[in-house]
């Protein structure tokens, strides 16, 4: 028997899974999913391994039939590679629910040609992956092997994935990039949305240097098409560019809210925009500077400039303006053009826009350059709202070559599992383990098809390590959501996590002599960035999260002070290196919760092609822990947002943070809807948009509705950086 001959109506697996979704005696049928899992295991796994006498005899195969690269296995020895085996086959893994087997063995486990037979397991992967990240070194080998075999780390998809395949794409996520006010720059940024795309990772480009429609060109009146023509370039490029047909190119285009081409931008979404400027794959971004947030207060009109006149009065592109602080002075210079639009009118736009969409992403452009503590300005952000890094602008000449290179973003990611991490032995070693597997990716990757993401990425050495689980965690140790208890964790572990992240860039600098690009420049550098944590005790403040932290070393105040010193005498090697993205079907393999959001349902719906209906039920859920696990649905945003709020004050660049609304609201959840209607309204988004401002929020990423008629509404994530 082989894959292609297997009938899924002779299988038993399907419908054990099936039976979750069935209760008896009011019950859910928990059992059943693990009964299903060992169906899967005996009726689809185990038959169809490709089997082989020996490891040498295996990895022979496996070169000669183009399925791994031959060169990352000969920088070990066989026998230590035969050595690791023995590591991971001693841990005897197991996956945790049918959907985590299912997806790993659909989605992850290379396969024969004719995808009749799977040519790795689980344990397979994860050694491909620690030999390849590791790149000869064997103790961060093994080390890398007991991260990931105990789902402690998960390498992003993308990483996961391509790790020492012989026909694959590249190991990172995603890309950031920035146009000027110039043809050259257009079309140069139309080749690299196309070269990106075929390379893997979503692309974010930020159009907020463009000149408006009907701006000038050249003392020529209304020459200028501004930033519509240009995105429906843009959706064309992506929608071409495939990664060898394995999925469509994905994008996200950004506008300063102080653009004139706003109200225009934003249209291209509306269900009823005529075709020829609605755009249907592209995803809108707003960046938000604290004066929108002012004028929208204050019921004022917002100005709204020309980037052209401000470039040529600054003498820096558009994105580059303070706006917060030069806004009085730019409405009054008369050498700006100026259009005017009430501020409450825009914001209930963007509210509008969101409601029927889930567009546009927001960045809260000055909460973010606060934070940012390296030398330079944050003016854009990627596909999924949390690559947050410094940029510059790029010059090019009538060929399209480059007369000053600037530094554009490439991030690889990759998330701790927060459930397995909280046993770890070891903290500060987990995490060292994992930013060196970052790291080793931004090393490697091979971004020259375009020069401003190689040389942005050569000078800072940018990784993204996320988090995932957060809510199985609080269920699983019987914590409501939000609650005191919840954010006392959250702090402490995102505080925890800084630390050691910070101490192991700071170690690879040390050994290399080597730091990112204006080091000296930044707050790290200065000392400055640590006054938090020498002027606050962050160490636990109850009594629960005390005893679960017991075991792990807490960084106490004398541990950041000590920190500071190393860091100013020896540097750090990454300007950044935490990023939350929303994850996707790696958490399923993981068998926890999406990044650090809430669940939507205690058993989820999957619609897995044309297999029909799989259920997942809750990481961990049981009878004593079902309280705690509530639909995101059932949950107040703001307690969303002040989870994420509390892990932000650690996280040097954003947290892919989605707002979860029902059409109809639930009764008394907010209080600014008593005597209103319960209607989900424009209003209820602006208030929560305020008061993730308020709260520090540096990125909120969509809006998800779940209507009335039970169906979801909102826009499909993307597939690089839901990890």
């Amino acid at each position: 028997m082989s894959l292609k001959d297997i009938d899924i109506n002779e299988v038993t697996y399907f419908d054990l899974n099936n039976e979750v979704n069935i209760p008896k005696d009011n019950q859910i049928q928990l059992s059943k999913d693990q009964e299903a899992l060992a169906a899967f295991m005996k009726e689809n796994v185990e038959p169809n391994v490709k089997r082989f006498p020996s490891l040498k005899e295996r990895f022979e195969w496996l070169f000669e039939n183009n399925f791994l690269e031959r060169d990352f296995i000969e920088k070990y020895d066989l026998a230590f590679i035969e050595k690791l085996y023995a590591f991971l086959e001693k841990q005897d893994f197991h996956f945790g629910s049918f959907m985590s087997a299912f997806k790993f063995y659909n989605q992850y486990a290379l396969k024969t040609n004719d995808g009749a037979y799977y040519v790795e397991t689980y344990l397979d992967r994860v050694a491909a992956n620690a030999l390849f990240f590791a790149a000869g070194n064997e103790d961060l080998a093994m080390s890398l092997a007991d991260e990931m075999i105990h789902q402690r780390y998960q390498p992003a998809t993308p990483s996961f994935l391509n790790a020492g395949r012989a026909r694959r794409g590249e190991l990172v996520s995603c890309f950031v990039l920035e146009t000027t006010d110039d043809m050259n720059s257009i079309g140069r940024i139309v080749n690299s949305a196309l070269q990106l795309s075929k390379m893997g990772g979503g692309v974010g480009i930020n159009l907020s240097n463009l000149r408006e429609s009907g701006a000038p060109v050249m003392g020529i009146a209304n020459s200028a098409g501004g930033v519509v023509p240009v995105m429906k370039l843009l959706e064309d490029s992506f929608t071409f560019s495939s990664q060898v047909g394995a999925r469509q190119g994905a994008g996200v285009v950004y506008l300063s809210v102080f653009h004139p081409d706003i109200m225009s931008f934003l249209a291209t979404k509306k269900e009823n925009a005529d075709e020829k400027v609605r755009v249907k794959t592209l995803s809108l971004g707003l960046t938000v500077p604290d004066k929108f947030y002012e004028l929208a207060k204050n019921n004022e009109q917002l100005a709204l400039f020309s980037p052209a006149d401000v470039q040529r009065v600054y003498g820096v592109p558009f994105n580059y303006v303070d706006i917060t602080a030069e806004y009085d002075k730019m409405v009054a210079n008369p050498e700006i053009t100026k259009h005017y639009v009430p501020a409450r009118n825009l914001e209930e736009e963007i509210s509008k826009l969101q409601q029927e969409s889930g567009y546009p992403y927001i960045i809260n452009l000055d909460t973010v350059n606060r934070a940012n503590a390296t030398d330079g300005k944050v003016v854009s952000s990627n596909l999924c709202s949390e690559i947050l890094q410094a940029e510059t602008t790029s010059t090019l000449n009538d060929e399209q070559i480059y007369t000053k290179l600037g530094e554009d973003i490439s991030c690889n990611l990759g998330s701790i599992n927060i459930v397995n991490m909280m046993k770890t032995p070891d903290f500060g070693a987990s995490v060292e383990t994992m930013i060196r597997a970052l790291t080793f990716v931004s090393d490697t990757s091979n971004l020259n098809v375009v020069p401003p993401v190689e040389h942005g990425n050569k000078l800072n050495h940018a990784v993204g390590l996320g988090a995932m689980g957060l809510a199985a965690f609080f269920a699983q140790n019987q914590m409501y959501y939000g609650d005191e208890e919840a954010l006392d964790f959250t702090n402490v572990f995102f505080m925890t996590l800084n630390f050691y992240s910070i101490k192991a860039s700071m170690h690879i600098a040390k050994e290399r002599k080597e730091t990112f690009h204006n080091f000296e420049k930044s707050a790290y550098a200065d000392g400055s960035y640590f006054n938090k944590y020498l002027e606050e005790n962050w160490q636990p403040k109850t009594d629960k999260v005390a005893e679960l932290f017991k075991g792990l070393a807490v960084p106490t105040k004398e541990d950041w002070k000590e920190l500071r010193a190393d860091v100013q005498e020896y540097g750090m090697y990454n300007a950044y290196r935490h990023a939350v993205a929303p994850t996707g079907s790696i958490s399923y393999v993981n068998n926890t919760t999406a990044s650090l959001l809430p669940i939507v349902n205690r058993v989820e719906e999957r619609s897995e092609g044309m297999i029909g209906k799989v259920y997942y039920p809750a990481p961990g859920l049981s009878n004593e822990t079902m309280p705690y696990f509530k639909s995101a649905y059932d949950t107040d945003m703001r307690k969303v947002i002040d989870v994420y709020a509390t892990a932000q004050q650690h996280v040097d660049q954003g947290m892919s943070l989605t707002l979860f609304m029902r059409s109809t609201l639930p009764e008394g959840m907010y209080e600014w809807k008593n005597g209103r209607t319960n209607k989900m309204t424009t209003r209820d988004l602006s208030i929560l948009r305020n008061y993730a401002f308020k709260q520090g929020i540096k990125s909120l990423y969509y809006i998800r509705t779940f209507t009335d008629d039970n169906q979801e509404s909102g826009v499909n994530e993307c597939e690089s950086c839901s990890i």
